[in-house]
């Protein structure tokens, strides 16, 4: 596009010049009564082109930044748009797939006591104690704090006093002790 109007601006310049060349004869030019202005048919022909020309350009160009600039703010418009509906379908994406997870597991729920022959009882659960702020719960009383370490010494002296009595030490052997509580049967079916 930019060749193309390159190539019409030398031609227009081309013809001026063509022009200017074979009439360069000079011109009077009555502005008032007592204002007379002497000038050459190519000055003539060059001012009256411009004067038609660059007001009809301006506004051309006017035009073109006005629209240029409704495109940019409805492109951010609709980039804004776009992106608040795509967080409003991701939302949605995200909703449906954890409701389907949940009507799984009400599904297996389902599954699991059409498989059992024997009707399942629901046995009441037992109202937790309140605690107070001077009260700590019975599980952390009997826990102790440096449990995790306990547990590999344990190993390692296990292994070691085995090895001492003239038993060969197996590594296969787990003598740790279950730290773990064990389950409340009662409410299993």
């Amino acid at each position: 596009m930019q060749v193309i109007r390159t190539i019409i601006w030398v031609l227009i310049l081309f013809g001026v010049l063509l022009f200017s060349f074979f009439n360069w004869n000079p011109v009077e030019v009555t502005i008032w009564d007592n204002l007379v202005l002497e000038t050459k048919v190519p000055a003539l022909v060059i001012i009256s082109f411009l004067l038609g020309f660059l007001p009809t350009w301006l506004i051309s160009r006017g035009i073109i930044w006005s629209l240029n600039r409704k495109i940019r703010s409805l492109e951010i418009a609709a980039k804004a748009s776009s992106v608040s509906a795509a967080a409003r379908e991701a939302e949605r994406e995200e909703a449906s797939r954890q409701e389907p997870v949940a009507d799984e597991a009400v599904s297996e729920d389902a599954e699991a006591a059409a498989a059992n022959d024997t009707p399942e009882v629901e046995t009441p659960a037992e109202p937790e104690p309140l605690l107070t702020t001077h009260d700590t719960p019975a599980e952390d009383s009997t826990i102790e704090p440096d449990t995790a370490a306990s547990d590999t010494d344990h190993t390692t002296d296990a292994k070691a006093v085995s090895a001492a009595d003239g038993e060969p030490a197996t590594g296969g052997e787990d003598t740790t002790e279950d730290h773990a509580e064990p389950e409340d049967k009662s409410t299993q079916p």
